[in-house]
């Protein structure tokens, strides 16, 4: 979603469970799904495990699928998730996508604005589970360094890219969360 500055700061929050979670999943469970893999070339260096995902070629219908991930993830990310929106968003939304995103030690996304419509309504929300002094998150070509122990939206409508220049991953939770009056609209849309 195209808000009104690069990135915003959500926060503290406790991810200790999710990121323990995350952190014991078997190396397979990071394989099951690659969809965002094959469907995305900026994501070819990264593994997911995917909670939730929206069928995009029948948007604007919101059809929003639980995936492979659901099982592993959502007793953790849930009432984080449900934390997050309540205190930063109005209720009544639906999530879109869910997903912990590793990008590979050495790797990198590539400079890229989210294109699909379904980006364009969305809050894209953040939450880091491991990084490293080697990571650089930049948003409209400003470097931006995220905690562990906070969360973030940024502005997906901004030319954005990740490299990770250390020795180890980087795991991200990401969720993207669309307002009532946005899922509203696109149900206007679809009829």
């Amino acid at each position: 979603m195209n808000i009104d500055s690069p990135l915003r700061e959500l926060g503290p929050i406790d991810n200790s469970e999710l990121s323990d979670a995350i952190m014991s999943l078997d190396e397979s469970v990071w394989k099951e799904n690659l969809t965002r893999q094959e469907e995305f070339e900026v994501h070819r260096a990264t593994e997911s495990v995917v909670m939730y995902f929206v069928d995009l070629d029948q948007w604007p219908n919101v059809e929003v699928t639980k995936e492979s991930g659901f099982k592993h993830l959502s007793n953790f990310a849930l009432p984080l998730m449900n934390d997050i929106i309540s205190r930063c968003y109005q209720p009544g939304g639906t999530v879109i996508r869910a997903m912990a995103a590793k990008l590979l030690a050495g790797k990198k996304i590539i400079k890229h604005w989210d294109k699909h419509p379904s980006f364009h309504c969305g809050h894209r929300i953040h939450v880091p589970i491991t990084t490293n002094p080697r990571v650089r998150f930049m948003i409209d070509g400003q470097p931006y360094r995220f905690k562990i122990g906070e969360a973030y939206e940024i502005n997906n409508q901004l030319h954005h890219s990740v490299m990770n220049k250390g020795n180890e991953d980087r795991i991200t939770f990401i969720f993207d969360y669309v307002p009532k009056e946005e899922i509203e609209k696109l149900s206007a849309r679809s009829v």
